[in-house]
């Protein structure tokens, strides 16, 4: 069921390596046999994220995490009855450990130490301001992970747009650019591309090939929220208000951008550290993995101790956002691994018509149908794992990919990454950024709203990128 798969998600972002092809598919059930019925579960987990904070919000905002577990549990007990009850519970927990814990990990550690990051100072959110920041955001993201610039900066725009009426589009873009498009000059800046780097696609790889494409997409994106946020700031007409003196800009909470440079480090490490296996109740993990939970533990614990509570609580800072992210992708990660390994299985699973289009009648690979397809599918299936089906799929060799197939692996890796920012659960940050945004009592567009922003914006972008690029 899942395992055909390769291991992935937002754990590799955490130094995970994948299983090899054959490696998988004899760790677990082959998605060759499985019926597109599998994903059904993840298909109703979707809807209800999209669906019931419109029609029963109350019933959501109290039960969000019974319903996700709801649509896991319809998952995993048909399982156990097709398959045995022994290899269902292997499989999840084989997915809490190779994949969830991890993930939560870094995740917790990344927004434990940006929330203890305060900038104070007279920061108004004008139009210029807040295209600075994001444009300041979208550079740094590359350099300390899509993740880490998102919770570093999402406070300061909030504070900084606290008397504006007109701002749901900033917080938008804001995903579109620091939490999913600035990180694709790195491996260090998304997870898919980190996932490139464990395969052995060098480290200034995609700096070099990815920055035209990144370059475009910045650029217009910055242009377009610049003349979108001064329409707002016209139609608007804000009082700005009156604090007196201007402050100049400081940073409070210093030490947590060392203790978010040890995150980067770590994630770094385990790309070259591998001191081995571990068993852990009938699973092997990396013990550079397990050693990466403990340090990511480690370092929110100190972040919590070392930052007073009053500069968190001047800086918004609560459990909520990170709680939700924590409930919703851990049904996620358990739901979509069906479909991940239907994909996985390509020619002989039942998604081989959609693996067909990846070649032309002489077997050549497409690069712009592989930019399309990694990127629609990381819009909703988590683009790491995504983008491993497709490097595979493009032969897996890195080798090959970095010289000849350039072209494929660059358009694997922008439609990872950028298409990552098409809906919430594209990438880990998009919802975290959604949750804390919420949480400070300001108004973001449903999932189907979001997803219509990325249609106008990005979409037509996308086109755009496809004719120069591709």
């Amino acid at each position: 069921m899942l395992r055909s798969r390769a291991v992935g998600a937002g754990l590799l972002v955490a130094g995970v390596g994948a299983l090899a092809p054959a490696e998988a598919a004899a760790a677990g059930v082959s998605g060759a046999g499985m019926s597109l019925a599998w994903g059904l579960p993840f298909a109703g987990l979707l809807l209800s994220i999209a669906l019931m904070p419109l029609v029963a919000g109350h019933v959501w905002h109290h039960h969000y995490g019974k319903i996700a577990a709801g649509w896991a549990a319809l998952l995993v007990l048909p399982f156990a009855a097709v398959f045995g009850p022994e290899v269902a519970a292997s499989e999840v927990w084989h997915i809490m450990l190779q994949e969830y814990i991890p993930f939560i990990a870094l995740l917790l550690a990344l927004y434990v130490t940006g929330g203890g990051v305060l900038l104070k100072g007279t920061l108004v959110g004008t139009p210029a301001a807040n295209t600075a920041l994001l444009a300041f955001g979208t550079v740094i993201a590359s350099i300390m992970g899509t993740t880490g610039a998102s919770m570093l900066l999402i406070r300061p725009v909030l504070r900084a747009n606290a008397f504006r009426k007109r701002k749901t589009h900033t917080f938008v873009f804001f995903i579109f650019l620091v939490s999913n498009i600035g990180g694709s000059l790195t491996p260090l800046g998304d997870p898919p591309l980190y996932l490139g780097f464990l395969k052995g696609v060098s480290f200034f790889w995609t700096t070099s090939h990815l920055f035209g494409e990144f370059l475009v997409c910045a650029i217009i994106l910055l242009a377009v929220y610049y003349v979108l946020d001064s329409w707002a700031w016209a139609k608007e007409k804000p009082v700005v208000p009156d604090t007196g003196a201007k402050e100049p800009l400081r940073l409070e909470g210093t030490v947590n951008l060392a203790l978010i440079g040890a995150v980067v480090l770590m994630v770094l490490a385990q790309g070259y550290w591998r001191p081995g296996d571990v068993a852990l109740f009938g699973d092997k993990i990396g013990l550079e993995r397990l050693v990466g939970v403990a340090v990511f533990v480690a370092i929110a614990f100190v972040s919590m101790r070392l930052t007073s509570l009053e500069l968190r609580e001047a800086n918004g800072f609560a459990w909520g956002a990170i709680l939700e992210v924590a409930k919703l992708f851990a049904a996620i990660f358990v739901t979509m691994a069906p479909v991940l390994a239907i994909l996985r299985a390509g020619m002989d699973g039942p998604a081989a018509p959609l693996v067909a289009l990846t070649s032309d009648a002489a077997g050549q690979p497409v690069p712009w149908v592989y930019f399309w397809l990694t990127g629609v599918l990381s819009s909703f299936l988590d683009n790491a794992p995504t983008y491993l089906v497709f490097f595979n799929l493009a032969g897996g060799d890195p080798a090959y990919l970095m010289t000849q197939g350039a072209l494929t692996l660059a358009a694997i890796s922008c439609g990872a990454v950028f298409m990552g920012a098409n809906s919430y659960i594209g990438n880990a940050p998009n919802f975290m950024v959604k949750a804390i945004v919420e949480e400070n009592g300001e108004r973001m567009p449903s999932f189907f709203g979001y997803v219509g922003w990325a249609v106008v914006f990005l979409v037509p972008l996308f086109v755009l990128v496809t004719l120069i690029f591709f």
